[in-house]
């Protein structure tokens, strides 16, 4: 691919979004993506893509597509001698889906919410123009399909991550006050004071759960004990509650139903986003209820919220980590403005 060439914003467009069709986060899951790469070595005609409606949307120009391919500078795509085929560069091959990658990619994913509900993908992303680079935006919807004000960044590696927190002109959105959270977040919060296996922004970051290795009331006590006994995230307070009874096993029941629902959609390429493994219903078997006597959770609700604003208070919406049932769960973090 060609450097320092400039590049218009169309094809800035065309470039990102044929990448992200090749890229890590959506091509594993693009059923009929894979397929047609297994017909010639990887390689896709561009009459095919141009069958792919949003790439469809930014142009229906073949040229316009080499063009924008040859002038980037990830290096993921290769364009065939005669310009009529793409594919992604065997020197890039896809990671390993397993739990080591599953964990990288939890670490250099950040969560934004704030925009207003009438939001394009469009604006979002020239608003993240400059901002680092990006492997993808996820943005997150209803059962309707309705836009809910947040969304999942997928950066390159974990300091991209880590720098796109730190920047001063994230923090507002046309006005809009935007609350930034990673999952790092978390795990600093309770660093030293209990282990977390799994973190869910269920009801769109208004309430969640985190799922502990440990003991969930006692990693709370921790935390709050090293902390003054008020744990906030950036600067917000927020309301811990351990989840326990009734409401444990509802909540329990939840996550395992929406990781069934996530496994079932995995072989749908190419749109949502990919949740839990569906592994949840390992209760009976033997060896494994260990820890199952306090099967404890953890429920958050940021101080600013006012209940009511969710279009979808559904928790079986989406899981983002494979829980396991037999370790203890807990709950996180309400926010506001329809996530």
């Amino acid at each position: 691919m060609a450097a320092n060439q400039e590049m218009s914003p169309n094809e800035i467009k065309v470039a990102r979004q044929v990448e992200y069709y090749f890229g890590d986060h959506n091509l594993p899951r693009d059923k009929f993506l894979k397929e047609q790469m297994q017909l010639d070595d990887g390689w896709v005609t561009l009459e095919t893509m141009l069958k792919f409606n949003r790439l469809k949307s930014l142009t229906t120009d073949p040229n316009v597509i080499v063009e924008a391919l040859h002038k980037s500078k990830t290096g993921l795509m290769e364009i065939s001698e005669d310009k009529t085929k793409v594919r992604r560069s065997p020197s890039k091959p896809l990671p390993e889906l397993n739990d080591e990658y599953k964990d990288f990619l939890k670490h250099k994913t950040v969560y934004i919410k704030g925009f207003p509900l009438e939001t394009s993908l469009d604006d979002i992303q020239e608003w993240l123009n400059g901002k680092g680079t990006i492997d993808s935006v996820h943005m997150r919807r209803n059962l309707q399909k309705k836009f809910k004000g947040s969304v999942f960044i997928c950066f390159d590696t974990e300091e991209s991550a880590k720098q796109f927190i730190q920047r001063s002109d994230i923090k507002s959105f046309k006005e809009n006050e935007m609350l930034i959270l990673s999952r790092e977040d978390f795990h600093d919060l309770f660093a030293g004071h209990g282990n977390i296996k799994w973190i869910d922004f269920t009801r769109g970051a208004k309430e969640g759960s985190i799922l502990f290795k440990v003991n969930a009331k006692e990693a709370l006590e921790k935390a709050k004990s090293a902390n003054g006994g008020d744990l906030q995230i950036h600067g917000h307070k927020v309301e811990w509650e351990v989840v326990e009874g009734d409401a444990e096993m509802e909540m329990l029941k939840n996550i395992i139903e929406a990781q069934q629902e996530s496994f079932k959609s995995k072989g749908k390429g190419g749109r949502g986003r990919s949740g839990g493994r569906g592994r949840g219903g390992r209760r009976g078997r033997g060896g494994r209820d260990q820890g199952r006597s306090h099967f404890q959770g953890k429920k958050t609700k940021f101080d600013s919220d006012e209940e009511g604003n969710d279009e979808n208070p559904s928790p079986k919406k989406r899981v983002l980590e494979g829980a396991n049932v037999d370790a203890p769960a807990a709950k996180v973090a309400k926010t506001e403005n329809g996530s």
